[in-house]
Parts: C-alpha cells; structure tokens; sequence
C-alpha cells in the first residue's frame, strides 16, 4: 500500500472514531422504545431504582411542554431503538393536538457507550419558537450539552449549541429574559447551580445556589418569579436525603429570598439556614421531592415522597405522599396516599382550587420495585383533603413510573411517562393520559409510516 492510500485510510479511520454521535444525530427513529436501567444497588427487597427510566429523573425539568402557537405537545425522553438494547439516545417528538398523530422521534443525540437515563434531557421553548435540548452530563465524566432547533417548532434538524459542566438540567425560558437554567455540578457533592443566558449561545458565569454536602432540586416559573425547591445531603451521603428548602428570586438571581421575603445570602451553605421550610433530619425522615407547582394566587405548593429508609421494603413504610404548601402566611401539610417505593414519581397539577395528582401510587405487577399502576388523586379544596378518582393503569405486566407534566398541559395529554419490569430486564413503552384519566394511549413501538395514531389502551 503507497503512502497516499495509508494516508487516506488513515483520515477515513479518524472520521470515523471521532464521528460519533453525529452518525446518529438528527436521524429519525422506528418508534417509541424506552431506556430500561437499573442502579444495581440491591438489598433485601430488590434494586434502589430500576425499570422502564425514559422520563426518569424529577430533577430534569420540564420534559413537555405544550404550545397554543402550533397546537402540539413537544416532549423529550431517553430511548434506544431496540427492545434488547440499553443503548441511550436522546430523542424528541410531539403530539399533533389536531391530527391526532405522532411522528417517528428524532435523535438529538447519541449517547455512546452510556445506558444511564441520569443523562436524559430536559426541553425549553423560546418566544421565537425555537426548540431547546438541554441533554444532561454527569460529573465531569460526561459534559452537559444545548441543542437548539434549526427552524422553529420543528424537531427535523438540531444544531449543538454549546458543551459544559451540567447535570440535572432545568432551563426556563422567561419572555423579555431568555433563559434562566438551574443545574448541578460536581463540587462538594451534587451542589446547586445558575447561570442566565438572553440568547442560549452566551452565558454568564455559573454561580452558586446551594451547597450543604449535596442537594437533588425542583423548580418552577410564576409570572417571572424563579422558585427552586430543595433537599440537603448529610455529608454528601444521597441516601440520608431530607430536609426542605425553598429560595426565590424575581430578579434573575440578582437576589435570593425565602417564600416570606426575607433576604438569602448565596451560596446557602448552612442546613439549619432561614430557606429551610422542615427539619425533617431531626424527625429521620428521608425527602423524595416530586413536583413544585402554584396554587391560583401564586403561593408555592410541593409534592414530596416522605420516607424512613433509602432501600426498597416494609423498613421504609410508611412512604407517605405529602403536599407542604404555603398558604396564609405558613406552611400547611397534608398527607396524600402512601405509596411502596421511594421513587414512584408523580406530578401535581392545579386548576383553581382544583388540584390533581398523576402518580404510580398504587402496587404495580412488581410490587415493591419502582414505579406501579398510575392513579388519579384529587382535591376540591385547595390540596386540604384528597380523594383517588380513578385507576388510570390496572393488570399491567410491567410497573409504570415517573409521571411528567407537561408545562401548559394540555387536557388531551396531561401527563406522560414509560413502563418496565422493575425485577429483570424487559422492552419499554411509552403512555400519555388525558385530563379525566380515563383515556391512555400507548405511543408507537414500531413505526413504518412516517406519522401514526397512538393506540389508545384504554
């Protein structure tokens, strides 16, 4: 072989270790197949966390939003293209409100050599239109990367935009701001991050919110005012998660204060500091927080998962489902349910003093794993007292979880999630629900036509 030959054999093999993720990015997949994971952290009663995990984790928001402009539903979810793959890839799609239809996902990026759903996406929408991935990393191993649509309210093409250290990804577009995106990094444990951007190509400098040991956040935007809610890592240990926080600010983190409007200095460093909302460390609880929403006049509410055990099993019951909401000057807590497992994920939804919960609270086919069968709770006063409606999912054969709510959601796709066998390897699906809980289709797990009506199951 002469030197020019080996030369050229040389590039052709450098393009192709280095390509990538591009050899996938933007193709469209054949379907709806959801990542299964599991932590292989196992006890007695089986694994911390495991299953069908492509709407997975609560700290990834939001992961669908609806938009009156084009009436369809853009969402975001961690797949892979084959029922015997744990491969991930970062997919987005929409439902057409109009049409009825779905069309095949489309690859945003391929995360290569990586089955962990903790590098799912989260999804942002600007007032131009413009479609945001904001693709999770983890730690320093991974970067955290932005990808923004290249034409608006399209999910056909998508250019990255920029790389960093980020985790946990939670971007918020703010009309007349850009964006304000609250993340995680890898200091001193899992420790709370900002930054602010008026354009997503240029940010300025992180800076940090919180760092007592470790924090896992939620947070949510009322007409512009920035909440963050958060818990607080003892010695950087996840498994004694507990306590709750909360901090705001309505000056794109100029400034910091407590729900009451005392001033915050940040970082917040010390847990017994005035953003703290309850010592549950001093009770031995444990803090699983699922949802922040608003109730009509804008005071905060949290869904939570209270716990006495990080492992699966009876020693962790009571698993109490709880709404802390401040309301009349303090903060009120009202119990829910109980459910089996501490990561059985729901959202909260309010419409006036109409509240609702979409949630896995009910014992699934594996009973004490992750997830379960999806019920709809409801409370006509304000999140006082609650009462189940209905059973949205029932005689599944896998255990669904991690029920998301779409920003603005729409009645006709109130909450979407993914199924899989929290005890063993299985294939993953992917559901929406409409408002009533009465209606659940299945999305696509095989495609041939470009756009499909998703199977309504029940």
């Amino acid at each position: 072989m002469n030197f020019k030959k080996l030369l050229l054999l040389s590039f052709v093999l450098l393009a192709i270790i280095f390509s990538g993720n591009a050899s996938a990015q933007n193709q469209k997949a054949n379907g709806y197949k959801g990542i299964w994971f599991t932590l292989g952290q196992f006890s007695e009663f089986g694994d911390k966390y495991s299953g069908g995990l492509g709407t997975y984790t609560a700290n990834h928001v939001p992961m669908a939003i609806y938009s009156p402009e084009v009436q369809k539903t853009f969402f975001t979810y961690g797949g892979t293209t084959a029922k015997d793959e744990k491969h991930l890839l970062i997919m987005v799609s929409y439902y057409d409100h109009q049409k009825k239809v779905v069309p095949k996902p489309v690859i945003v990026y391929d995360k290569i050599d990586v089955d962990d759903p903790h590098d799912n996406a989260s999804i942002s929408l600007d007032e131009q239109g413009y479609l945001w991935v904001f693709v999770s990393g983890r730690n320093t191993r991974r970067p955290g990367i932005i990808f923004k649509s290249k034409a608006p309210y399209s999910i056909e093409s998508f250019e990255q935009i920029t790389e960093g250290e980020i985790t946990y990804p939670q971007p918020w577009w703010i009309n007349g701001n850009g964006f304000f995106h609250l993340f995680t990094k890898y200091t001193k444990g899992r420790e709370l991050y900002w930054s602010t951007s008026s354009d997503g190509k240029t940010w300025a400098p992180d800076q940090k919110l919180a760092g007592m040991g470790g924090h896992y956040q939620t947070t949510n935007v009322w007409k512009g005012k920035l909440y963050s809610v958060f818990n607080y890592h003892p010695c950087g240990n996840v498994d004694k998660r507990t306590n709750l926080y909360l901090a705001q600010t309505d000056d794109n983190g100029r400034t910091w204060k407590t729900v009451d409007g005392k001033m915050l200095q940040t970082p917040l460093t010390d847990p017994h500091c005035a953003a703290l909302v309850h010592d549950y460390e001093a009770e031995k609880k444990l803090v699983y927080i699922n949802d922040l929403n608003f109730d009509s006049e804008g005071n905060p509410a949290i869904l939570a998962v209270i716990s006495k055990d990080f492992k699966p099993g009876p020693q962790g019951d009571p698993r109490e489902w709880m709404i802390v909401h401040w309301k009349n000057g303090q903060w009120n807590y009202t119990k829910v349910c109980n459910s089996t497992h501490n990561y059985d994920m729901g959202s909260l939804y309010v419409d006036g003093k109409v509240w609702r919960i979409v949630g896995p609270t009910e014992a699934g086919p594996q009973k004490l794993g992750t997830g379960g069968e999806m019920a709809l709770w409801e409370s006509l006063d304000e999140g006082k007292t609650w009462k189940k409606v209905r059973n949205i999912t029932h005689n599944s054969v896998r255990n669904h979880s991690y029920a998301r709510r779409p920003l603005n959601a729409h009645p006709d796709f109130y909450a979407f999630w993914a199924d899989g066998n929290a005890d063993q390897f299985s294939e993953s699906k992917l559901y929406f629900c409409n408002k009533k809980g009465d209606k659940v289709w299945g999305l696509p797990y095989d495609m041939k036509a470009d756009f499909v009506k998703p199977e309504r199951i029940k």
